[in-house]
């Protein structure tokens, strides 16, 4: 970890990096020479990156299928990448991402911010509860625990009870699950009498989706596993772009690893700090196939203040507020799906939720089903929540309890918020 003693530094290397890299992609990468056209290389500063169009998950769809399978964001001959991966496709068809041994060297050193921000090193025992597969997931945390000298653990390939058993036996510090996960394998540990409070694992580190930055989702993590909660942020297609430290006052950005950019949602203008907007970002060493000036979608809002911690990194508070496409209106009312979790997990009662929205009547409308730890608790845990969305929302929404295992268990990202 590099701690700069102040921004002049940081930005002069970012500066540094990224004309390097924008005069390779001219000279090597089909997709971005096209976007290049017209641009004066080198950047004379940073601010002149806005000179540069943006570039939209939806052109590398085009582009992929356009030329299958892999398309021509691709800056080395095809015989140098040695690792694919494919993104989740959530919120759409997939795309494929490869990486040479310089990238994904390049993309370990990102991770390992992770790990040091939140206090890991050698002497852990790093488990990864995750089933190993295309998406890209932990791969990158498993390797990058390699680098650091941690002894890393797969959970791959097993049901929640047998994962439980193989971190418990392997003595495993450090748990690497998405936020839902972590939850899920808490109730199995309840279901089977199992206290992971006085378990070896002293830290959580959660991506994947939101909740280890919604106050009340990492508090009930904290509370099962009896360990420190860490988030994290990253997407295939820019890499491991955020962490906490162990201030955990929001998201460091890697600023050695990525030039960040806050706009306006659906605009090309920047917002000032402490004002929410969309992230966009440029990786800066993944040049074999990079993203510049990329709409991420994610909804960040930049602190004003620096880090306790001492870094010149910008830091967004509260991490990842939500996705630019995930924010939906409710009978006039903006909504996004982190604000409707962090009230539902503010209660104890309730093990686990599913959020529907219909349109009625050219209206939409909101449901919310609930499991609850007590059925005779049912009937209270239901009208407070009715409450807590009427006061803290504005929201008059229906809910109704389900009976216990009705509602669908996620392992990765999870799907809670149906629109019908």
């Amino acid at each position: 970890m590099r701690v700069f003693e102040g921004r002049a530094a940081l930005l002069a290397v970012q500066l540094s990096k990224l004309n390097r890299g924008l005069s390779f992609l001219r000279a090597r990468n089909p997709f971005y020479r096209r976007k290049l056209e017209g641009i004066r290389l080198p950047l004379e500063d940073l601010d002149a990156l806005r000179d540069l169009p943006f570039t939209l998950k939806d052109e590398w769809i085009s582009d992929q299928a356009a030329h299958p399978p892999f398309g021509t964001n691709l800056s080395s001959p095809l015989a140098r990448y040695t690792r694919l991966h494919r993104t989740s496709g959530t919120t759409g068809r997939s795309l494929y991402w490869l990486d040479t041994k310089r990238t994904w060297k390049w993309f370990l050193r990102s991770w390992r911010e992770v790990y040091e921000g939140a206090g890991v090193g050698k002497k852990d025992v790093v488990f990864a509860a995750f089933g190993f597969g295309p998406f890209l997931g932990f791969w990158g945390a498993f390797d990058a625990a390699e680098t650091l000298g941690a002894l890393a653990v797969s959970g791959g390939a097993q049901d929640s009870l047998a994962r439980l058993q193989l971190l418990l036996e392997t003595r495993a510090t450090v748990l690497l699950a998405t936020p839902t996960y972590a939850l899920r394998l808490a109730q199995v540990a309840r279901e089977n009498g199992i206290e992971l409070k006085t378990s070896p694992v002293r830290v959580t580190i959660h991506a994947g989706e939101p909740g280890a930055n919604i106050p009340a989702t990492r508090a009930r993590i904290e509370e099962a596993w009896g360990a420190e909660a860490f988030d994290h942020a990253g997407m295939t297609e820019v890499g491991a772009w955020g962490f906490e430290c162990r201030e955990r006052s929001g998201l460091h950005l890697i600023e050695t690893s990525f030039v960040g950019e806050v706009l306006a949602p659906g605009s090309d203008r920047p917002v000032s700090r402490g004002r929410e907007g969309e992230l966009v970002l440029t990786n800066l060493g993944r040049w074999d196939m990079p993203a510049v000036r990329y709409r991420t979608g994610d909804i960040v809002r930049a602190g004003l203040e620096p880090c306790a911690c001492g870094r010149a990194e910008t830091r967004f508070e509260g991490g990842v507020l939500g996705r630019a496409d995930d924010m939906i209106q409710v009978r006039g009312v903006n909504v996004y799906p982190s604000a409707v979790e962090n009230l539902i997990r503010d209660d104890p009662e309730v093990i686990e939720f599913r959020v529907e929205v219909t349109t009625e009547r050219e209206m939409a409308e909101m449901r919310v089903l609930i499991e609850v730890a007590t059925p005779a608790r049912a009937d209270a845990a239901r009208s407070r929540l009715e409450e807590s969305l009427r006061i803290h929302l504005g929201l008059r929404a229906a809910v109704d309890v389900v009976p216990a295992g009705t509602l669908p268990r996620f392992e990765l990202k999870s799907r809670r918020f149906v629109t019908k």
